[in-house]
């Protein structure tokens, strides 16, 4: 029984130690039992040891080092990647072998808010290559990102003002919204035979607010259509941010900013 409140980091604590047992209210002694929840399962994302730096950090080193440090996987972010070549591919699903690590997502960039329909296209085109990609290294899951008008060129300016980007002049987001959720359903058929969810993230752009993203997941209506939490992408309160959008959550990216962050830093517990 626990005789305290706990704050939001025992919590996780306590949660990553495996199941909690709580004693009933007697209100409730003859409720139907829950299930046990699982163990939490941690996986470190190779972009953590990047960041976009001009000298790409090896996805293999990554991957040694994560079995090292006593992670259950290792998420891969595609740009991160050498190449694309079957020997390669099995080199790294080898290696997540070799170190007891499982590869639980692909983390890929697309855009499909774009009035141009080859530019859609090939947004389309590059997430069916990549759910290929993820089926041939056994990965169940891809990151995919909205993607944003780009009216806004600089991403340092893009952070200042949260993300929150006009869009082109003639256009509105209710056509971003139809594109988006046209180019997504057309990736569906492909996700659906290799077995790949595809996890729409809060990433910057059009789906920076929550009421955007739910309604491009809902406007999609796929259970190969899944939202990836991202602990670290708001503009304003992540708190409330999160607990709208941990009912859909299908897997969760959590970020910490121990020592700062690069654009901008958040007091997260």
């Amino acid at each position: 029984m626990l005789r305290c409140m706990a704050t939001r980091r025992d919590a996780l604590k306590l949660a990553a130690l495996g199941p909690l047992s709580l004693a009933a209210a007697p209100s409730l002694v003859h409720a139907a039992p829950a299930a046990a929840p699982g163990r939490i399962r941690f996986a470190v994302s190779t972009y953590s040891y990047w960041h976009f730096e001009p000298q790409k950090y090896p996805v293999q080193k990554v991957i040694e080092q994560a079995g090292s440090l006593g992670f259950d996987g290792v998420e891969l972010l595609h740009r991160q990647m050498d190449d694309e070549t079957p020997a390669y591919l099995n080199s790294l699903k080898q290696a997540a072998f070799k170190h007891g690590l499982s590869l639980p997502m692909l983390s890929i960039h697309q855009d499909f808010v774009s009035p141009d329909a080859a530019e859609r296209q090939e947004a389309v085109d590059h997430t069916k290559k990549c759910i290929g990609l993820a089926a041939r290294l056994g990965i169940p899951a891809i990151r995919l990102n909205s993607g944003r008008w780009n009216t806004i060129k600089s991403f340092d300016d893009l952070m200042k003002v949260k993300g929150d980007e006009p869009p082109i002049q003639g256009y509105t987001d209710d056509d971003a919204f139809t594109w988006c959720v046209d180019g997504i359903r057309a990736c569906l058929p492909d996700a659906e035979a290799a077995g790949v969810t595809l996890a729409l993230e809060n990433h910057w752009g059009l789906s920076t607010k929550v009421e955007n993203l739910l309604r491009i997941y809902k406007g999609v209506d796929s259970p190969w259509l899944g939202i990836n939490l991202d602990t670290g992408n708001w503009p304003g309160d992540p708190y409330e941010g999160i607990e709208r959008l941990a009912p859909y959550a299908t897997i969760v990216q959590a970020k910490t900013y121990y020592g700062g962050g690069v654009w901008y830093t958040l007091d997260l517990d």
